[in-house]
């Protein structure tokens, strides 16, 4: 397996970082997502589908995100604009419209399909892991409310 994308990852969204004016600590973190998304990524490659790869690829950097948003206390769409950068497929959409633009109905509706099968397996990843994340937190509101209510 070639590991050396994920170093790409790294440095594309701390490019990224630059233009959306993050920085300190918080370059390198949001970064690191984006590395480990597509680490996940790669590390899926023997199930040989893409839309899957990136379905498990977002769901690694969501809850990396989440729990990033509580260890330092920022909001977890900080980490996910940065890190879903390398996962969003601009190479899909632009050979969609050239395909368009060019009059090839078949290999439009067919590139067209495939890049909405990502989106929406990106957007379907993220759901399940912030819908979780706020499960959670529910509950364990819920808890401390009902031992504070013993409690007094």
């Amino acid at each position: 397996m070639e590991y050396l994308p994920c170093f790409y990852a790294f440095g594309c969204c701390m490019a990224f970082c630059v233009a959306l004016h993050v920085r300190g600590a918080a370059m390198f973190w949001t970064s690191l997502g984006g590395a480990l998304g597509w680490f996940v990524y790669v590390l899926c490659a023997p199930l040989q589908n893409d839309i899957l790869q990136y379905f498990f690829g977002t769901l690694a950097l969501a809850v990396y995100a989440e729990v990033m948003a509580r260890v330092r206390r920022s909001p977890a769409t900080g980490y996910l604009h940065v890190a879903l950068l390398p996962m969003v497929p601009g190479g899909g959409i632009y050979y969609t419209m050239e395909y368009g633009i060019a009059g090839n109905t078949e290999m439009f509706l067919e590139t067209g399909m495939h890049t909405l099968g990502i989106a929406g397996a990106l957007a379907l990843g993220i759901l399940v892991v912030s819908t979780f994340a706020r499960i959670v937190a529910l509950v364990a509101e819920e808890r401390r409310e009902r031992r504070a209510g013993r409690a007094g």
